[in-house]
């Protein structure tokens, strides 16, 4: 074969390789796909995986620094505590967890089956209006249905105008419980429950239902003893995400005066200012977070089943079925989105604070400032991370991306007081360090700094924005990156050119959802935060604490409204409508 020929051949060869690569119908012969091609002219894969290892480090940080805490606790703290308070803690964060779950498991299952099987009046609008309350912290609702349904409030004043009954001349459920407070928690977590079980429900197909039928099964009996099985692994995983969230929450257990383990390391930090009995307490609830995220993974990865093909029959409901099915779609949505929004925007009118004076100016500028920073923050951890285990498949970038999602099995509080014992050590010493040697006193550095609050809520929120990556680098074809590489672009170029454009969906969606989160977020940011630094949730909570609830409702609302945006975004990305019309 002549040069001339040779050439031909080897350029056709590359070009072949070049567009296999583009279209993913072809990868390299001498590596796998997703491996990196090798770039003598930068250090990023270096780079990537020590900065990935520095953001697994900072999450374990507060998980340690939790446990050595507690370790180093008298035993004479723990005795104590299980002789007066730990008992009702675990019994009332017990109560509250089985509440929730069963709560959420039977409202988001079921308004999932009646939306996705079953045609009724209403449907398309219910469809969408189920995932509201998610914009409602559980903290937000609980004082808007406080003002309604406490003694003053209007439910009951109207009954005694109508009825003509004393105080003491009817009994009346108290808000301000246990009871009430799970059923807070229920009315904005059940969305958790209700958007698995519907995706689950749209996946499973028609073959199985139809089968059921066809041996004498009727509608019920076929979701009872196909359709629900089926479903079983992500409504487990919905529930077990409102239960973490249920042992997580301060704010509403606070408010009601519900004594749970959230309340006790509050309480036991600042009230007692006893850090060990703090420390201990935050491990027992640690304990009990990673059991549940251990459980969920595990409802996740053990079972399977195959669905696909035509989509689930969709059954014409009549007559009183359909109204019932219209109602029991309706009252999850009016109880967790539509009273209390008109509940706290009457609240606020009635109210002497205004978001546009210079004080709440101020509180929305340090709400948006931690939001916005965290978010980018977060964000752009989860890319490291993730990013990193791309360049570096094994088992240590493995471990590390694991590692990045246990922070969201935490709770806030607990991190909280993990970071506080370390920095604060840290922030001591250099202070006696400086004055014994150069007689000038530092204070405290970190402790004292917002920085701090940014990182407990990165590692707070870090596995949303790491799902949100990896969904969106699912949407990468594994050949493009080692094709630009082949070109001379670096892993940065790769990354920055190829990568995050493709993935901007998932990053914007990310974005939003860590913002809004670190806006409503409360136990962290009143355990954290600076002396005179703060926020809408705190000044809402310091508000509702002193009974001024009219003034707790005008940055409760403030909230709510800015927290509808991540709602809308996932709606608009959810395509409620489906080709089966009805």
């Amino acid at each position: 074969m002549s040069t001339r020929g040779r050439c031909d051949a080897g350029a056709r060869r590359r070009l072949a390789f070049c567009a296999a690569c583009c279209d993913g119908t072809r990868a390299s012969p001498s590596r796998k796909s997703t491996d990196p091609l090798p770039h003598p002219a930068t250090s990023g894969p270096l780079t990537f995986r020590l900065l990935g290892r520095a953001v697994a480090a900072l999450v374990l940080l507060p998980l340690v620094a939790v446990a050595v805490a507690a370790m180093l606790g008298t035993t004479e703290t723990l005795v104590h505590l299980w002789q007066t308070v730990l008992p009702r803690y675990l019994g009332t964060t017990a109560v509250l967890v089985s509440c929730v779950s069963v709560g959420t498991a039977i409202i988001g299952t079921g308004t999932a089956w009646l939306v996705t099987c079953c045609a009724f009046p209403g449907r398309r609008v219910l469809e969408v209006a189920l995932v509201l309350p998610m914009a409602f912290p559980a903290y937000v609702v609980a004082y808007a249905y406080t003002n309604l349904l406490d003694h003053p409030g209007l439910v009951q004043t109207t009954l005694r105008a109508v009825m003509g009954w004393g105080p003491r001349d009817y009994w009346f459920p108290e808000i301000r419980s246990t009871g009430g407070a799970a059923a807070m928690l229920m009315l904005v977590l059940y969305p958790y429950v209700y958007l698995l079980a519907r995706a689950a429900f749209q996946g499973q197909g028609a073959r199985p239902f139809n089968i059921a039928r066809t041996l004498g099964a009727g509608p019920w009996g076929a979701f009872l003893r196909v359709a629900l099985p089926m479903a079983r692994p992500s409504i487990a995983a919905g529930v077990l995400l409102a239960a973490m969230e249920t042992i997580a929450d301060y704010g509403t257990v606070s408010y009601f005066g519900v004594q749970s383990l959230a309340n006790g390391i509050y309480q036991s930090w600042f009230s007692l200012a006893d850090r060990a009995a703090a420390a201990q307490l935050a491990l027992g609830l640690l304990a009990i977070a990673l059991l549940l995220a251990f459980l969920e993974q595990r409802s996740r990865g053990a079972a399977r089943y195959h669905g696909g093909g035509a989509p689930l029959p969709r059954v014409a409901l009549r007559g009183p079925a359909a109204w019932g099915a219209s109602a029991a779609c309706a009252l999850p949505a009016l109880l967790g989105a539509v009273i209390p929004a008109v509940t706290l925007a009457s609240m606020a009118n009635g109210a002497s604070q205004s978001l546009l004076s210079a004080r709440y100016l101020e509180f929305a500028r340090n709400s948006l400032t931690l939001a916005s920073v965290a978010a980018l923050a977060t964000v752009g951890a989860a890319i490291v991370i993730g990013y990193q285990e791309r360049l570096n498949p094994g088992p240590i970038s493995r471990a590390t991306v694991r590692i990045g999602r246990i922070g969201y099995a935490v709770p806030g509080g607990v991190i909280a007081v993990g970071l506080l014992v370390p920095f604060a050590a840290f922030d001591n010493a250099l202070d006696s360090f400086m004055e014994a040697r150069f007689g000038i006193s530092t204070g405290l550095l970190v402790t004292g700094s917002i920085w701090l609050m940014i990182a407990a809520y990165m590692i707070r929120f870090l596995a949303a924005a790491i799902g949100a990556y990896e969904g969106g680098q699912a949407m990468v074809n594994p050949n493009v990156g080692p094709a630009a590489r082949s070109l001379g672009k670096g892993p940065y170029m790769v990354l920055t050119r190829v990568h995050l454009p493709i993935m901007s969906p998932s990053l914007l969606t990310a974005l939003l959802i860590v913002f809004i989160d670190t806006m409503k977020e409360l136990p962290a940011t009143l355990i954290l935060r600076p002396f005179n630094f703060d926020t809408l949730a705190v000044q809402a909570h310091r508000l509702a604490a002193d009974e001024r609830l009219d003034g707790a409702a005008v940055p409760s609302l403030a909230i709510a409204a800015v927290g509808l945006l991540p709602v809308l975004a996932l709606i608009r990305r959810l395509g409620t409508g489906d080709a089966r019309g009805g």
